[in-house]
């Protein structure tokens, strides 16, 4: 069944239906679930796709090929050079002195300086893919680690292209640098220096196009207004710059790179997104299995100590040089242990590489296979190091690194305390100040506290969680503690302490969903505002007035179904552990809401509620007259 092109598509689906929910469950993220998948399915597994994984590339490179593309269509020119400082800065540091160590160690192995160092520099890129969407799903893509992981992947991303250009000039010597993967391309027989030049031409010709011939057809696709169309005309753009880099001998992923390039800052990249976005999480996860079912157990299960010693030599060596990099820009521990273990695995680039390296003759067979084994392996580690560090180094060492800075001593006492000052906190802050109310405002990250002081805020450094921060702040004496933290377990916590040492104190609290409401309802907290509902609801009497209502009425609409609302989050609260009851009482009071704000339209006499909007025609009529 297996053998078919449906066939194949019935078997990478179910395996991944079947193992990414498994992984998710698990806390092991959907990347480590679609490698599991294609380890599965693999032809040293079970066997259902492929011999010696030579099917399963072609999608690899396929994915490979399309995901390349997303990213140059995400690279922004602008986005890059507001981070140039820290894209040149981290991305050099660690592209330089990973691939001097790498490539010194290969020559101790005993490969030649060519091979060494063409090894290396692939060896040196990081999986573009895994680390971003590993991020994002632990929701660390806005932190310092996020943006810093981003910086360095970016850099790499850029760095392929000239890497891709010095590799034929160090087959020169290497070998016959006439390899079989080039006999079919119109290159095949010309001298290796031709071939290098060509590399160069065809990056330029391809920005040539690009800029006088591929936005000014897509101008005139987009005009006959078929969305079809726009989406064809782009996967055609692909499809053409990827083969025609083929013919001259370069990867076709680096074509579908520099077409998403062209078309980054074109007035069609926002629609492409759009269009293409769908497609995108299934064509990665069709590639990591791919890579998961690349792997060459025969080769582990012969060399099984060189191979994971290897493995294992390349992620600490990776990890250690991105530590002294992100030591050298001054972040955290927490954050810089993330960037460092998220970004020491060797990325899907390298496969790019290495296959270019083959076609070159630049390194033998046996050597690529063991790299090539070493990178899918160090590929599935990377969620578990990630899961590793969060669940035992962060909360090990990660308290004592943020403990080797002494919370602050506060000199201060207000009627207003605010822990945590995030976004909410920060506004909140803001507008007490500015009607005349201080409020001591205390926050646990360090580095968010330097950033809050120098744009003028008075923060305090200290965990609001101990009980002797708590009285530094004025607690005793203060009438309102607001918690505008974000972790539950921590608003958890400092709600408990709180109610038990300072039964006075008043205690508010925000919310980020209608459960995380319920969980500060049950500690005994009644005012809870969540940070969306009153944005919603404001929005909704602007859409409402947009489409002709009265201001006030809409107004007025809002605020009763605002405090309808808190009546029921109050109510459905004891029932949130029950999820049969919690959904039936939830749809009882929803369809009660209804009923009562269309009685409350049809009782209340607004005729003269344009009296109180002072944009309406009668208002303005009066004020003229």
């Amino acid at each position: 069944m297996s053998d078919t092109l449906l066939g194949q598509a019935v078997v990478y689906l179910t395996a991944a239906l079947t193992c990414v929910p498994i992984a998710k469950r698990l806390g092991m993220g959907s990347v480590l679930g679609y490698l599991l998948a294609g380890i599965l399915i693999g032809p040293f597994c079970l066997g259902f796709v492929g011999k010696e994984g030579e099917d399963i590339m072609h999608f690899a490179e396929f994915g490979v090929v399309m995901m390349l593309f997303l990213v140059g269509l995400e690279l922004e020119p602008a986005h890059f050079w507001r981070m140039r400082s820290r894209i040149l800065g981290l991305g050099t540091l660690q592209l330089v002195l990973t691939t001097l160590i790498l490539t010194g160690g290969l020559l101790l192995l005993g490969l030649g300086w060519r091979g060494a160092l063409a090894c290396g520099l692939a060896l040196s890129m990081s999986s573009t893919a895994i680390v971003l969407q590993s991020l994002k799903e632990k929701g660390l893509g806005g932190s310092q680690a996020g943006s810093s992981s981003f910086a360095v992947l970016l850099f790499q991303d850029v760095a392929v292209i000239p890497i891709l250009a010095l590799l034929p000039f160090l087959a020169l010597h290497a070998g016959s640098g006439g390899a079989h993967g080039d006999t079919q391309g119109l290159l095949a027989g010309l001298p290796v220096w031709l071939k290098a030049g060509s590399v160069l031409f065809a990056v330029v010709a391809v920005i040539v196009m690009g800029r006088y011939v591929v936005v000014p057809v897509l101008r005139i696709v987009t005009k006959a207004s078929v969305r079809e169309l726009s989406v064809a005309a782009a996967l055609l753009i692909i499809v053409a710059i990827a083969f025609l880099m083929k013919l001259v001998g370069l990867s076709p992923a680096l074509g579908a790179f520099l077409a998403g390039v062209l078309l980054a800052n074109s007035e069609f990249r926002h629609e492409l997104e759009s269009d293409i976005e769908p497609f995108k999480g299934l064509l990665l996860g069709l590639f990591f299995i791919a890579v998961g079912a690349s792997i060459n157990f025969r080769l582990i299960t012969e060399r099984p100590a060189a191979t994971f010693a290897l493995v294992l030599a390349i992620i600490l060596i990776k990890a250690a040089v991105l530590l002294v990099a992100g030591r050298a820009f001054r972040l955290s521990f927490d954050q810089n242990s993330i960037f460092a273990l998220g970004l020491s695995q060797v990325g899907e680039f390298a496969f790019v590489l290495l296959a270019f390296i083959n076609r070159l003759e630049i390194v033998g067979g046996d050597w690529l296979d063991m790299l090539m084994a070493v990178t899918a392996l160090s590929m599935t580690m990377t969620p578990l190091l990630l899961l590793l560090n969060e669940r035992l180094v962060l909360p090990r060492f990660g308290t004592r690194a943020e403990a080797e800075r002494e919370p602050d001593q506060i000199d201060v006492e207000h009627p207003v305390i605010i822990a945590g000052f995030g976004s909410f906190g920060s506004t909140l802050g803001r507008f007490l100040r500015a009607n005349g109310v201080e409020a001591t405002i205390l926050d646990n990250n360090s580095d968010q506290v330097d950033l809050l002081r120098r744009m003028g805020f008075k923060v305090f450094y200290g965990d609001a969680t101990r009980l002797d921060i708590l009285h530094s702040a004025g607690a005793d004496t203060a009438r309102i503690l607001f918690v505008a933290m974000n972790d539950p377990a921590t608003v958890d916590t400092l709600v408990t302490t709180a109610k038990k040492h300072f039964p006075n104190l008043k205690i508010m609290a925000r919310s980020g969903s209608n459960l995380a409401t319920h969980d500060v309802i049950d500690l005994g907290v009644d005012q809870v505002y969540r940070d969306f509902l009153d944005a919603s609801l404001r929005a909704g009497v602007d859409v409402l007035t947009g489409l002709g209502h009265r201001r006030y009425s809409a107004k007025r609409a809002a605020q009763h179904f605002l405090t309808y609302d808190e009546a029921a989050i109050h109510q459905l609260a004891p029932h949130r552990h029950d999820q049969g009851s919690y959904i039936a009482n939830a749809r009882e009071l929803i369809r009660l809401q209804e009923q009562i704000l269309a009685n409350d339209r049809a009782v209340i006499n607004n005729q003269h509620d344009h009296a109180w909007d002072t944009d309406s025609p009668v208002t303005a009529a009066t004020e003229r007259h």
